[in-house]
């Protein structure tokens, strides 16, 4: 009987949406209150001297130029093009991607919570709402910071790369390298949820040895089901 070719997966910003979406927004956050932060001085400054309108201006011009190069099919040749003179390297490959969907995310932050900073601001002023005040609003945009970090802590959760050897009845995880020898398993449970898999391993103790190893990983559902499946047949 012949060798079973291992079941290989990989669930990263490049191959999960999921992922993707949640480090992006997790990270784009962060820059976008870097962003706001700067800008809002800036534009405070401006106001003694009438220049709001023009920081208002470059700042949208910004944001547009941003936008429009992380969603052009050409961005690397438009960045040489942009930094060639300064002598920055440009990114390429999987370092573009990141650097994309951080752009993307950062712009899509900066509009909702300027927009949340803005909308609270004139409501203030204008005595809006029963006299509630910007709070609500500026209470939201707050909370952004931790919803981000949560986001690139489920990003890092999600983020799996492996293969499951039904031979040697292994699993091989990769980036930290690990390995799983399902014979140590005594018990595994799964709970799906979309198109995550998460696996919960109950290691033997030999001895009353602790078995080093993850507890629990994720994997593709179908890939989930053949680890089950394994441990159940010991």
């Amino acid at each position: 009987m012949g060798a079973t070719e291992p079941i290989q997966w990989r669930r990263d910003p490049d191959t999960s949406r999921t992922v993707r979406l949640l480090w992006s927004l997790g990270v784009g956050t962060f820059f976008a209150v870097t962003v706001i932060i700067v800008f809002w001085r800036v534009f405070d400054m401006a106001t003694q001297v009438g220049g709001q309108s023009i920081v208002a201006a470059a700042l949208v011009a910004l944001l547009i130029t941003a936008l429009a190069v992380a969603v052009s099919d050409d961005a690397e040749r438009q960045l040489e093009r942009i930094f060639g003179r300064l002598s920055v390297s440009v990114p390429s490959g999987t370092s573009l991607s990141r650097a994309r969907d951080a752009t993307l995310g950062t712009v899509a932050m900066v509009v909702l919570i300027g927009s949340l900073m803005i909308v609270g601001r004139i409501v203030s002023q204008q005595g809006l709402l029963g006299g509630v005040g910007a709070g609500p609003f500026t209470g939201l945009a707050a909370l952004s910071l931790p919803l981000a970090l949560v986001a690139i802590l489920l990003a890092s959760f999600l983020r799996s790369v492996g293969a499951y050897n039904p031979d040697e009845r292994t699993v091989y995880l990769y980036d930290p390298d690990q390995s799983i020898d399902l014979d140590l398993i005594t018990d595994a449970s799964v709970r799906q949820i979309g198109d995550v898999a998460i696996v919960n391993f109950d290691y033997a103790q030999p001895d009353g040895r602790y078995v080093q190893g993850p507890r629990r990983i994720v994997v593709p559902p179908r890939v989930a089901r053949e680890i089950v499946a394994a441990v159940d047949a010991r």
